[in-house]
């Protein structure tokens, strides 16, 4: 079988490529080796674990009473198997709209493990047969998979040590859960099983949460969490990882003293990255480009470095981000298409769902100091907000970063609330050059969280309303 395109992934980077490149005409073909849609992001992560922060949250506001607001709950239970069949409905309803989506647009798809064997042929095997089709462009996108500790843990045995995969779907909730790594998975699972009774230890090897994140929001939510009662134990290493018949034993030391520290938990979430996933494709026969991590190397316009075989996703460079990947498929699916697509990197919003949640666009504060550029900062605190205040969610702040002599935002930081809604403002605002008076300019409905974003812009040239 003959066609236009086909692309290896059935996950946001692909089946967004899919389904683009199939509204510009082309005749597409998708191969997958899950029997499901959506890729890693809507089957074992974003979705299932945003169920689960859902779900986790209010069972949290139930047990812990709501009585400063008039409510009083006399009991509550937590029924863990029906959490996890709400999860999976979740997850099963968004896959069905996913394989709707690709009947619609007339894509054939494919299921099994795909090989490439020449610059327009790919294999698809699938147990003992195997099928080659053809196509006169390829786009590989197979994601990534969890990576574990190098020299101390490779395997996870999905009940005591675990993947965030594993972490979905405990069959009860942990006594004692330890999680090595303080990024997103790490924070946001642990706040799932924090809420429904674990003790959670969470051990990170640098001086700081969700490494990578403007410096001064990463420590004020270091302060909520704590209070929220997660154990985090900064500047730590793990040196060794054991299972101790129904436990696991986890030693670790101080990076700046080696004083050696042991726990014991009922299960370990290794939440320490992820790893491309490319091992499968053969990519060395066909003397495709890859780093050392299995990460393919691509030029400006996703080429690999075959001309006609291209890769975007979690497999290239760039932050392993769902949304970050669909826009590389519709870029990719234009780009083959002979339109110029393209996508902006300097603006990709990052959210994390905790409670509060974060979010941030652009640069950090740390990265403008760096590049040495002068700049000023505009704060406002939620505690002055009162649309959060009614809602009783007044912690966290939204910052604006914004050029000192062109007023250009560079990067805003929004911890609190809706956080994830709330920063898509800034990065339309950015995405059109626009500056903090712009922003401090736009009516924002009152009473709203979004106040919150306009006050801070006002803030940044010393003119804030309600501060």
């Amino acid at each position: 079988m003959k066609y236009d395109l086909i692309i290896i992934g059935a996950g946001p980077a692909g089946y967004a490529c899919g389904i683009k490149a199939a509204q510009l005409k082309n005749k597409v073909a998708i191969i997958e080796k899950e029997k499901t849609y959506g890729g890693t992001c809507l089957n074992i992560g974003c979705i299932p674990s945003k169920a689960l922060l859902y779900t986790s949250e209010v069972y949290d506001h139930v047990s812990k009473g709501m009585d400063d607001l008039g409510i009083s709950v006399s009991s509550s239970r937590l029924n863990l198997e029906k959490m996890m069949s709400y999860k999976n409905s979740v997850v099963h309803s968004n896959v069905k709209g996913i394989d709707f989506l690709l009947k619609k647009n007339k894509i054939a798809t494919y299921y099994g493990v795909a090989k490439i064997v020449s610059s327009n042929k790919v294999a698809i095997c699938k147990g003992d047969s195997e099928e080659i089709i053809e196509a006169k462009n390829i786009v590989i996108a197979t994601g990534s998979e969890p990576s574990g500790i190098p020299g101390v843990l490779t395997d996870f045995d999905g009940d005591i040590i675990v993947s965030s995969t594993g972490a979905l779907s405990f069959r009860s909730v942990p006594e004692h859960l330890v999680i090595i790594g303080a990024g997103v998975i790490g924070l946001e699972l642990g706040s799932v099983w924090m809420r429904l009774g674990s003790k959670v230890t969470v051990i990170e090897y640098s001086n700081m949460i969700l490494n990578g994140m403007d410096k001064e929001v990463s420590k004020q939510f270091l302060n909520i969490i704590s209070k929220q009662g997660m154990d985090i134990k900064l500047g730590s290493k793990v040196t060794s990882v054991n299972k101790t018949k129904k436990k696991a034993k986890v030693v670790y030391e101080s990076v700046i003293d080696g004083k050696s520290m042991e726990l014991e938990s009922d299960a370990v979430l290794v939440a320490a990255g992820r790893n491309p996933y490319t091992s499968s494709l053969g990519l060395e026969e066909m003397g495709i480009k890859v780093d050392k991590r299995g990460g393919i190397e691509i030029g400006d316009n996703f080429q690999t470095s075959i001309p006609n075989i291209y890769a975007i996703g979690d497999v290239v460079r760039g932050p392993m981000l769902a949304h970050k990947s669909e826009d590389e498929g519709i870029a990719v699916a234009e780009i083959i298409s002979g339109q110029r697509g393209h996508v902006n990197y300097s603006i990709i919003p990052n959210v994390v769902y905790t409670s509060p949640e974060i979010a941030s666009v652009g640069k950090t504060e740390e990265q403008l100091i760096c590049e040495n550029k002068t700049y000023k900062i505009g704060k406002f605190p939620f505690s002055a907000n009162g649309r959060a205040r009614s809602m009783n969610s007044i912690d966290g702040f939204v910052k604006i970063l914004a050029d000192k002599e062109s007023d250009r935002v560079e990067g805003v930081h929004i911890i609190g609330v809706g956080a994830g809604e709330m920063i898509h403002e800034a990065a339309v605002l950015m995405e059109f050059g626009g500056s903090s008076e712009d922003l401090a300019r736009i009516c924002h409905a009152h009473p709203t969280m979004s106040e919150a974003v306009r006050e801070a812009a006002l803030a940044s040239f010393d003119k804030p309303i309600h501060m």
